[in-house]
């Protein structure tokens, strides 16, 4: 699967954790940034060009971490097409993709610790979206407000 993940300075280390671990999963990782810690950074500036990816259908699922994961989450929303959400249990993680077709994990590194994170990311990678008749239909309602 091919995954972009993008951080700010809250998530960086989180984001470098996932990072390795995506990899040696055998997934194909395409890193938004940021590259290097840097305290002064903005998480608009990564998670954007991430949700732009995602929305195009760069990658196939997107990952993105800020401090709380609530920042990203708000940008992220902003573009059309991605279904981004801050989840921090296991149940959010497989259920957002099979219900709500969630197609960006946003987690906070300074609240999600690093074991937590990986079993909420292999829960999202793993669930697939269930194309329920009512499923379909709320999509439809969420994706009228885009246009």
């Amino acid at each position: 699967m091919e995954i972009g993940l993008a951080a700010d300075h809250g998530g960086y280390e989180l984001k470098e954790f996932l990072k390795q671990i995506l990899m040696k999963k055998g997934h194909h990782v395409s890193d938004f940034g940021a590259y290097l810690l840097d305290s002064k950074d903005d998480y608009p500036d990564f998670v954007i060009p991430l949700a732009k990816a995602v929305a195009a259908k760069e990658v196939d699922r997107g990952i993105a971490v800020c401090g709380s994961g609530v920042g990203a989450s708000v940008a992220a929303n902003k573009v059309m097409g991605v279904r981004a959400a801050l989840i921090n249990d296991h149940f959010s993680a497989h259920q957002g993709v099979e219900d709500d077709d969630l197609n960006l994990l946003c987690l906070g590194g300074r609240v999600t610790g690093n074991m937590a994170a990986q079993e909420l990311v292999e829960a999202f990678l793993n669930a697939e979206f269930t194309g329920e008749e009512r499923h379909m239909r709320r999509l439809g309602k969420v994706k009228a407000l885009e246009r």
